[in-house]
């Protein structure tokens, strides 16, 4: 008998290429990726597929081929900053193409499980931590973008009984994340300029926010664990429960730096809305699974760093 496949959404993400390494063993798996976005990696013994998201036609062709006995829909827009410019596309990837993704499970003839992530950026952000039945009451485009996905995939568990999992993820940093997040902000230009390519001068935005972090690398264990045996149609927070605050983050990457830099507040890296404080409750997903981060932050800070060496090193 032929085992179907896992299909991965995004998979040439950020997130994406950490949870294809968890996969490895798990083979075979369907990766799907932006048509000419981000390009993927031949060398992964894995079936790409170039898939775009908002192609109603063609997300149906699409599983009808792979018959994906899983789905880990991980693909959609998630530059928060940038969603003040883009409402539309956020809306059309985050919200229409996870609707077209569930349409496609929805008329498929075979059982398929499906981990919709979507963001702790859909609940209202108050002073204390933020456990799964907080408001949902998002403040900025990008949480109204994840809200809207969020709710058709708890409806399509609820009214069309599809086996649907949702995660909520708060921050989450590490390796090959790209330079538009904070951390990964600061270890790119400390590597660049280890590398004599900038000068000593580290630009940052608001260093006073405090920020619930894990490593990418713990998140997508728990997405591994809530594919395995969450319920049909329950939501579950991905964090640390700890807010960090910024500042500290970048004093620890400062920390491991082979050269002194001085910083400088950049005007352009200070977000139109930003939130003092976002404290996640992962209480339920420990509870109930035992799952909890095991990563410090102090190494996903070194690996942060030592990844864009290598890529600065590589002239990327």
């Amino acid at each position: 008998m032929t085992t179907r496949p896992t299909l991965v959404t995004g998979a040439t993400g950020f997130v994406g290429s950490h949870l294809l390494d968890l996969l490895a063993d798990d083979a075979p798996v369907v990766a799907w990726y932006r048509p000419g976005g981000r390009p993927p990696d031949a060398t992964r013994p894995i079936d790409w597929q170039a898939v775009d998201l908002v192609d109603a036609d063609g997300v149906r062709a699409a599983i009808e081929d792979a018959t994906p006995s899983r789905i880990f829909h991980l693909a959609g827009e998630s530059a928060v900053d940038r969603s003040y410019r883009s409402v539309v596309p956020h809306l059309r990837a985050n919200a229409l193409g996870t609707h077209y993704l569930l349409e496609a499970v929805r008329h498929a003839t075979w059982p398929c499980r499906v981990l919709v992530v979507t963001s702790a950026q859909v609940y209202q952000i108050g002073d204390d931590p933020i456990d799964e039945s907080a408001p949902l009451i998002p403040r900025t485009p990008y949480g109204f973008s994840k809200l809207a996905q969020d709710q058709l995939a708890l409806r399509a568990a609820t009214e069309d009984g599809l086996d649907v999992v949702v995660a909520r993820p708060f921050n989450h940093i590490g390796p090959r994340q790209q330079p538009g997040f904070a951390v990964s902000s600061f270890a790119r230009q400390i590597a660049r300029i280890e590398a004599g390519l900038e000068p000593a001068v580290l630009r940052v935005g608001n260093l006073d926010a405090r920020r619930d972090v894990t490593d990418v690398r713990d998140v997508v264990e728990a997405y591994h664990v809530l594919m395995a045996g969450a319920p049909v149609g329950r939501p579950y927070n991905i964090c640390s429960g700890r807010a960090w605050r910024m500042g500290d983050l970048l004093e620890e990457l400062v920390q491991l730096a082979r050269v002194r830099v001085e910083l400088e507040v950049d005007a352009d890296r200070l977000r139109p809305s930003d939130i003092p404080v976002v404290q996640g409750d992962a209480s339920r997903l420990r509870t109930e699974f035992g799952w909890a981060p095991r990563i410090p932050v102090e190494q996903t800070l070194a690996d942060t760093l030592d990844w864009w060496r290598d890529e600065v090193r590589s002239g990327r």
